[in-house]
């Protein structure tokens, strides 16, 4: 088994939806203005060197859709002997795209990969331009198209866990400093922004990888959950972001 390591992070500044500095900017250009960066600031990694770009987008539609991880990689100067692939896990899109580059550089599948995610949300809505959900999964487990703000009521129903605890959680997650209990229950590592991986040699190494913060999120309501015995009336037993 390789290490993997973080050789280079880079992202954008952040526009404000839908009028922002940044809402008329395709997300494929700013994806590829990124990996540009990236790559130039990534010490000794040539854009030849590069295996695969792996890019997440929630709504890959419209300016972000096709394969746009392959359109920004072509745009960034990446060859197009490098593949490339897009993937959706919906607001974990990104982070899922570095977590698979890491491990297929740990299993000695790859050298170094370009990983990410790109979206505009001022370009393309929430939902696509055309949301149409399935008829049947409406009828018998409509938690599957809950919106972000509904799963975190959910959490206050189901876990006991209220709006204040939330925000306390939230700007946890940014700083890094969490209780002990939750650092130990935590076992999965992975890494924010855009990076390019490659295999551990004589480049130097950058800091590890963070905790992940889903993961955090499932230790937190378990221990919550520990505390309270709590029903919960159906169909909105389970929840989905």
């Amino acid at each position: 088994m390789h290490d993997a390591v973080i050789v280079s992070a880079v992202r954008t500044a952040v526009g404000k939806a839908p009028k922002g500095a940044l809402s008329t900017v395709r997300p494929d250009e700013m994806g590829a203005t990124v990996i540009a960066e990236t790559l130039r600031r990534a010490p000794g990694v040539e854009p030849r060197e590069i295996d695969d770009v792996i890019l997440g987008c929630a709504m890959p539609e419209a300016e972000q859709g096709l394969n746009v991880a392959r359109i920004a990689s072509l745009r960034a100067g990446v060859p197009v002997e490098a593949s490339a692939v897009t993937i959706n896990r919906f607001c974990s899109s990104g982070l899922q795209a570095i977590a698979f580059a890491a491990e297929r550089i740990m299993c000695g599948w790859a050298n170094a990969i370009v990983a990410g995610g790109t979206e505009s949300m001022s370009l393309v809505p929430m939902g696509g331009n055309k949301v149409s959900p399935n008829p049947a999964l409406v009828d018998s487990y409509p938690d599957v198209y809950l919106t972000t703000g509904l799963v975190a009521e959910n959490h206050v129903r189901d876990y006991g866990i209220g709006r204040e605890e939330q925000d306390a959680f939230a700007l946890r997650s940014t700083s890094g400093r969490w209780p002990p209990s939750t650092q130990a229950a935590s076992r999965t590592r992975s890494c924010r922004s855009r990076t390019a991986w490659r295999r551990r040699g004589t480049e130097k190494a950058v800091p590890r990888f963070e905790t992940s913060r889903s993961r955090r999120t499932k230790a937190l309501a378990a221990t919550r959950r520990s505390r309270r015995s709590r029903s919960c009336d159906p169909p909105f037993t389970r929840t989905a972001a």
